[in-house]
């Protein structure tokens, strides 16, 4: 296992915007014992509701994918008051780096991305804009399968009010931010899950975005489980939090192999 970070250079004057003081990064897991193997990439996207990145979001989940011979990249990127597209771009950066650097990074060149919660909104952001942003970049930035996990959907009705704040204060934000609209024939297949019992950001959202998928006949698949809450990352011992038996969910842990057999098999 090699690991290492590297700061990413995302194009924000390019898109309006001033780039000040930001410092997006990626940390990298990787197989290195065989230089004749490529491997797919998963990058972790942690949530934190545009406030900050959650590690029990990030390195657990890159890790858990790299022990199933995925390389595992973790996103940090920038939070607060950072409008959209500004996260964005960070997201579509690490995607390009990846992607001009697939043999030193023993990559195969798929790219698949694993959000949660509002880092869940940021992967499905860059899945249905990357046509919108695409000539900014050099390299390819759409991903080629999304793993959206109790994802912030939408900026409207059934949003979650803090991620909306942070990245879309205006209502040309919001739209653009309310993703079930935006869906096209070029987003990228995609897994969703979510508990239906979550309070924090309702089961609506991974619905209206199941449902904007069929309408377009992308390939999805969608799980809800009953109970569970919000939050719970991996479900286990591994991203438990103050020692609180809710993260402990085996019924929801589910959605790991789930969504691994959907991925090798899909």
């Amino acid at each position: 296992m090699k690991t290492f970070t590297v700061d990413l250079d995302p194009p924000y004057k390019k898109a309006g915007l001033s780039g000040e003081g930001l410092s997006p990064s990626l940390t990298c897991i990787i197989h290195d014992t065989d230089p004749d193997r490529k491997f797919p990439a998963i990058i972790a996207v942690p949530g934190g509701s545009y406030e900050h990145c959650s590690k029990r979001e990030g390195e657990p989940c890159a890790a858990r994918w790299y022990s199933h011979g995925y390389n595992g990249f973790v996103l940090e990127y920038s939070c607060v008051d950072k409008p959209f597209p500004t996260a964005l771009l960070e997201l579509a950066a690490a995607v390009s780096y990846i992607r001009k650097n697939a043999d030193r990074l023993s990559c195969d060149g798929r790219i698949i991305l694993c959000g949660f919660s509002a880092g869940g909104h940021l992967c499905a952001s860059l899945g249905v804009h990357s046509d919108r942003y695409a000539e900014l970049f050099s390299e390819n930035i759409r991903p080629d399968k999304m793993i959206l996990c109790y994802p912030v959907i939408t900026a409207g009705e059934y949003t979650h009010p803090l991620s909306a704040k942070n990245i879309a204060p205006t209502e040309e934000l919001k739209a653009l931010a309310s993703l079930e609209n935006h869906v096209s024939e070029s987003t990228p297949p995609t897994f969703i899950w979510h508990c239906a019992d979550d309070n924090v950001v309702p089961v609506q959202n991974s619905l209206m975005f199941a449902a904007a998928l069929s309408e377009k006949k992308i390939p999805f698949e969608l799980h809800i489980f009953p109970k569970g809450g919000h939050g719970i990352a991996m479900c286990d011992n591994t991203t438990i939090k103050n020692n609180d038996p809710r993260y402990i969910n085996p019924v929801a842990a589910q959605w790991f192999p789930l969504a691994l057999r959907w991925e090798q098999q899909s």
